[in-house]
């Protein structure tokens, strides 16, 4: 038998839960904002003329529930929306001086966290090889179909 591919998997889902867990606490505690606020902050941050589409295939959730998220941002003032002149179906969403300020602090706080976490736990050529190889299998999974099975 090959390589144990549902290991590698349990292994790389126990680690995300693992880091998002630590990496929210750490969010939490320092600004009071889950962390899934500002990964939205940083997709319409980073989007020019960013719609709620946009941040759905950049965090790869639903287009509900990035809606849920940027109601509840626009809702603490962090965000707002603007109509879409070409598309009157939807909105451009921008930060507030609020919403920029989060994310700075925001992302200072991150790098701090993940750098303790994981940062020092592998030498950064490691870290570099495994980002590469991350990306290559997210990338085969977003142009590749599931055979069917069965």
């Amino acid at each position: 038998m090959g390589f144990d591919v549902v290991g590698l998997f349990g292994d790389l889902v126990r680690l995300e839960t693992e880091l998002w867990n630590r990496v929210e606490a750490q969010v939490q505690q320092a600004h009071g904002v889950p962390l899934a606020w500002l990964e939205v902050t940083q997709v319409v941050a980073a989007t020019t003329d960013c719609r709620v589409l946009d941040i759905a295939r950049a965090l790869s959730i639903t287009v509900g529930g990035a809606s849920k998220v940027v109601d509840r941002l626009e809702a603490g003032g962090l965000c707002r929306r603007q109509p879409n002149p070409t598309d009157g179906r939807s909105s451009f969403i921008s930060l507030t001086a609020s919403g920029r300020s989060l994310l700075e602090a925001g992302n200072a706080t991150l790098a701090r966290t993940l750098d303790g976490l994981i940062g020092s736990a592998l030498p950064a050529d490691e870290l570099a090889e495994l980002s590469v190889t991350l990306r290559r299998l997210r990338q085969h999974l977003s142009t590749s179909r599931l055979a069917t099975i069965g």
